[in-house]
């Protein structure tokens, strides 16, 4: 671990042309990475380049194939500024959970532009906690309750809860309300098959067997903004399962750029965000059994009580 970020692993390829073009580990490398050649060389000679075994890569350094090699990715000179990484609040901590209440607008491992000012990365720094891990994940534009893992004992267990659909979710959302005549009863459940296509921005709906289900109810108007409060549900916990649900509805959320048009190129806007907040999630614990349950404290910023 350094700073907060866990080495990069690469599993060497075994075909046949990759392992007679390649008789060195860092031959390989230099190939795979043509555009940081020379970072790649400075490493090798700081010894920042290690085999499965961890021992360092020389020159010499045989290719293995199925072997591992872990390096130190740099961090892009040109990630984006995240100002909302100081306004992450930690709702609860013990010697097996953190539970912090997410911002909008912060992702929540590294991924594509985003890789230290991401929640992990930066809570491992700043509450030196190396071993922290995501027990599920938030979208970068959602806020709300968000739950790690602190030991790696634990994690399996903890990460399991999740996968397996054995937590209770509750999400507070913005957005129209039914246009009139609209055929819509609350609260109603909208179950339908969601594929998220590599390369693809957002996930898509497509036919067959229903692989989503959120249960969706209105609870709150503001007739004179057309605006309504949802309560969302969701019983599976599918790429972009509750914004496309509730587009489908004819409902998007307020400030979604996805839906109901594509806008993913679009600069964020801190003063818009995704009007969608994970008020709570409540699970049985898994190593002591208790009931445990926790609330964010944000309110979504589009919402004026009446």
């Amino acid at each position: 671990m350094r700073d907060g970020l866990n080495p990069t692993r690469l599993v060497l390829p075994h075909d046949a042309a990759t392992v007679a073009a390649y008789p060195t580990a860092l031959e390989y490398l230099l190939a795979r990475f043509p555009d940081d050649v020379a970072r790649l060389r400075a490493k090798i000679v700081a010894e920042e380049v290690v085999t499965g075994r961890g021992e360092p890569v020389t020159e010499a350094t045989p290719y293995e194939p199925r072997g591992f090699l872990y390096l130190y990715r740099d961090p892009p000179a040109d990630e984006p500024d995240v100002p909302a990484l100081a306004e992450i609040e930690v709702l609860h901590r013990d010697d097996d959970l953190l539970v912090v209440d997410k911002p909008h607008l912060v992702s929540t491992m590294p991924r594509g532009r985003w890789v230290t000012r991401t929640v992990l990365v930066h809570l491992r720094a700043t509450l030196g906690l190396p071993d922290l891990a995501p027990a599920h994940r938030l979208d970068r534009p959602t806020a709300g309750v968000l739950v790690l893992t602190i030991r790696p004992q634990v994690r399996g267990a903890y990460q399991a809860v999740f996968a397996e659909r054995r937590v209770r979710k509750v999400y507070e959302a913005i957005a129209p309300l039914p246009a009139p005549g609209a055929e819509l009863r609350f609260p109603t459940t909208v179950r339908s098959r969601i594929v998220k296509h590599r390369g693809v921005v957002r996930a898509v709906e497509e036919a067959g067997e229903p692989n989503a289900e959120s249960r969706v109810d209105l609870v709150a108007r503001d007739v004179e903004r057309g605006l309504g409060l949802y309560r969302l549900e969701p019983h599976t916990g599918k790429t972009h399962q509750l914004r496309l649900h509730m587009a489908s509805l004819g409902l998007p959320i307020l400030h979604d750029p996805f839906w109901p048009e594509l806008r993913a190129d679009a600069p964020d806007d801190p003063d818009r965000p995704l009007q969608l907040l994970a008020r709570s999630i409540e699970l049985d614990d898994p190593l002591t059994g208790e009931l445990r349950r926790f609330e964010s404290r944000r309110s979504l910023s589009a919402w004026t009580p009446r």
